[in-house]
């Protein structure tokens, strides 16, 4: 058995119509919206009587993509909004970007937060952190070098 790629991230949140629009303003293309619901859900993902929506972006290049999940069913515990960036488990996604300040604008504009500062990282990237809807952790790099 090999690893032939990764195939997408997934992330559930509470307010997906503004989870969809920070990530589309950051740049990623939606690829299509649905429900997942049934017998074969609740098998996949260990629950019973899931009944969520999701929603699948892409990056420009087609290369990643991103699954947003909000679960009308079962109710799930509330998470640690914001957690800091060293909280165990997935704490953040990278998109490489072509201009960190505009895009730090963008999501500014958005109701996102610079998280600390863009700092230049031995003159081959620009790095930052931004914090979107839900908390959600985003690096951003810029290749400079």
């Amino acid at each position: 058995m090999t690893i032939q790629r990764m195939d997408h991230v997934g992330i559930v949140v509470d307010d997906l119509a503004s989870a969809k629009a920070f990530f589309v303003e950051l740049g990623l293309k939606p690829q299509g919206e649905g429900t997942v619901e049934g017998g074969w859900a609740d098998r996949v993902v260990g629950l019973e009587g899931v009944r969520s929506e999701i929603a699948m972006s892409e990056t420009p290049d087609g290369h990643g993509r991103l699954e947003l999940s909000k679960f009308h069913a079962p109710s799930g515990r509330g998470g640690d909004r914001p957690a800091p960036a060293n909280a165990p488990g997935i704490c953040h996604v990278t998109f490489a970007v072509d201009d960190i300040d505009a895009a730090v604008a963008s999501v500014r504009a958005h109701g996102g937060e610079l998280v600390g500062a863009v700092e230049d990282y031995e003159n081959i990237y620009r790095l930052c952190y931004v914090r979107g809807p839900e908390g959600i952790i985003v690096e951003l790099a810029e290749r400079i070098g």
